[in-house]
């Protein structure tokens, strides 16, 4: 894991917005880790990550005994993402701050999920994630290779391709 640079740590982001889900970790008091799937989440700014805790009580709970958190996600076509290490806190609606915190997940969030607190997380480390096709096989493994691996395994098709109208 690279080394914490508050000048940097987020930097590089311009793929995030591919993830569309990120997973939260966090530890319970008695040391019980918790993996929770995140939909509502957004770089805040160079140095911190929000994300909504919806239906997550547990996940709240832990980051008010121990702080410390891993927040993992990755573009599931190009199949690259981030592992951020660092330390979160619950920030909610009674929060000086909560409105400030909140808007970006309001924006992205619309009218499907009112959001009702925020984690936020300053991150101390961040790794870059990519599939092990990157590392194995790098002169042969292309981000538009994998998106058409993904592609077909998902059974997902290109906005611009015509469907299939064959007739039996």
């Amino acid at each position: 894991m690279s080394a914490y640079d508050p000048q940097h740590a987020l930097n590089g982001y311009e793929d995030l917005g591919g993830c569309l889900l990120c997973w939260l970790a966090t530890v319970d008091e008695k040391g019980q880790p918790n993996v929770s799937p995140k939909e509502v989440f957004a770089v805040f700014d160079p140095q911190h990550l929000v994300i909504a805790p919806i239906a997550s009580p547990q996940s709240i709970r832990n980051i008010q005994h121990n702080p410390k958190v891993c927040v993992s996600m990755i573009d599931v076509f190009v199949q690259k993402g981030w592992k951020l290490v660092g330390h979160a806190q619950y920030v909610g609606a009674s929060d000086a701050a909560f409105q400030k915190y909140a808007q970006p997940l309001n924006a992205l969030a619309g009218e499907k999920f009112k959001i009702q607190g925020v984690v936020l997380v300053r991150v101390e480390q961040a790794q870059r994630i990519v599939a092990p096709s990157y590392r194995f096989y790098p002169d042969s493994t292309t981000e538009a290779g994998q998106i058409a691996s993904a592609m077909k395994a998902y059974g997902v098709r290109s906005a611009n391709q015509p469907e299939d109208i064959s007739v039996a």
